[in-house]
C-alpha cells in the first residue's frame, strides 16, 4: 500500500526520542509499498535537518547520512503539487486553517486517494475531517 508521507512522520524514524512503534510501522509501510510526497518535501526535510545542525541536535555528517538513507526509500515526488497550489491547496488551507505547506500533503492524499502519515496534530484533524485515513501517532 502506498501512502502520502509528511516530514514529521519521516523524521520520527531518525530521532530516538521521537521514534515509536507507530513510526516504525509507517517506515515498514513505505519500504513495502512506497510513498508519495509533495514537491516541497525534500526542502522541508533538508531544512529540519540543517536546523538540527545549527541548534546542536546533531552534526553535519548525521544530516548527510540521514538524507542519503532517505534517498534510498521508494518515495516519489508528486509532479502536480504546484499545479494545485493556488486552487485546491489554498482552499484546504483556508477551510482547515493549515499552512499551505501542510495543506499540500492533504491535497495530495485526497487527490491520490491515499492514507496520510503525519504526526502533526492540526494536519491529522484536517485529514480526518476530509475522511482521509491517517497513519502515525
Amino acid at each position: 500500500m502506498s501512502i502520502v508521507l509528511d516530514t514529521s512522520a519521516a523524521l520520527a524514524w531518525i530521532y530516538p526520542d521521537e521514534t515509536n512503534s507507530s513510526a516504525r510501522s509507517v517506515l515498514e509501510t513505505v519500504k513495502l509499498g512506497g510513498a508519495w510526497v509533495p514537491a516541497l518535501w525534500r526542502l522541508e526535510v533538508a531544512n529540519v535537518l540543517e536546523m538540527g545542525v545549527r541548534r546542536g541536535r546533531h552534526n553535519a555528517p548525521f544530516r548527510d547520512a540521514t538524507l542519503a538513507d532517505l534517498a534510498l526509500l521508494p518515495i516519489a515526488i508528486d509532479p502536480d503539487t504546484n499545479r494545485h497550489a493556488w486552487q485546491a491547496t489554498v482552499r484546504l488551507a483556508e477551510r482547515h486553517r493549515l499552512t499551505i505547506y501542510d495543506a499540500a500533503y492533504l491535497e495530495l492524499a485526497l487527490r491520490r486517494a491515499l492514507p496520510l502519515a503525519t504526526l502533526d496534530r492540526e494536519l491529522r484533524t484536517a485529514a480526518e475531517a476530509e475522511a482521509v485515513v491517517v497513519l502515525g501517532s
